[in-house]
């Protein structure tokens, strides 16, 4: 059986899609549902769908960023958007970002009808039966160490939105004690993935990045002359001096204060 999973923070949709579609004629059962972006996130890390039908415009979600996060990890997971949002743009970027179909509400019966069968019949064009068991699932969606996995080799359109968005997060809260975890939440990702694809398409790791970001910080602030080196250690967020001493002269070839005195 494929595994369809339902969001929308409008419980009539939910419950109306769950119990009116025949679902069986897809041999289709309906694994899960959810009424936000955070817990349809849970539901679909738990129950690993084949096909969602989801909504986009939901109280503390990024429905873009949900999607890349969906289609870098599950390339072969089948998208149906079904919102309320009618900006074209957006709509074209998420399709451009993988999505099956994007239906506008109140949709028609007919509508739905054919982004179901569109989702089966691209699985079965993908090799994908509904037949493979939950282990077999699981097995499949596991990180190997040193398994060069499609969805994490391939610079995709999702993979580099979901890359491009997590370098900027992390710029931005770069002075903060900052962990990957957090990022990989901003992005709709799992840490093991966002690690592998900040990995491949950036050739550095997250550690990297961040005491980059810092560094960069640190350079402006070291040429207020008013500043100690240990404040501004401080202020990009190093927790102590030496580290940042050590990081510094790692990536610039000088110390902090030598750095001063050239500029």
């Amino acid at each position: 059986m494929y595994k369809v999973v339902i969001i929308d923070d409008e419980p009539l949709i939910v419950e109306g899609l769950s119990r009116t579609m025949a679902w069986e004629n897809w041999n289709c059962t309906v694994a899960g549902t959810a009424y936000d972006g955070a817990e349809g996130m849970e539901v679909i890390r738990r129950e690993r769908p084949d096909i969602i039908i989801s909504d986009i415009n939901m109280p503390g979600l990024d429905g873009l960023k949900m999607i890349a996060g969906l289609k870098s990890e599950f390339p072969d997971m089948q998208i149906v958007i079904l919102t309320g949002y009618r900006e074209f743009e957006y709509a074209r970027r998420a399709i451009e970002l993988g999505v099956l179909r994007f239906l506008l509400k109140p949709s028609k019966m007919n509508e739905l009808v054919e982004a179901v069968d569109a989702s089966v019949k691209r699985l079965l064009q993908l090799g994908i039966t509904g037949e493979a068991s939950d282990t077999e699932r699981e097995a499949e969606a596991e990180p190997q160490d040193g398994a060069d996995t499609r969805e994490g080799a391939e610079i995709t359109e999702a993979n580099s939105f979901i890359v491009n968005h997590a370098l900027d997060y992390i710029r931005e809260h770069s002075a903060e004690k900052l962990r990957l975890t957090e990022v990989a939440e901003q992005v709709y990702v799992s840490q093991w993935h966002l690690s592998k694809l900040i990995g491949r398409h950036t050739g550095k790791t997250f550690s990297d990045i961040l005491n980059g970001a810092r560094i960069e910080k640190s350079k402006e602030l070291l040429k207020d002359p008013s500043l100690r080196i240990c404040d501004v250690a401080e202020l990009v967020g190093f927790q102590d001096l030496a580290h940042f001493s050590r990081v510094f002269k790692k990536m610039t070839g000088m110390s902090a204060n030598e750095y001063r005195n050239s500029h």
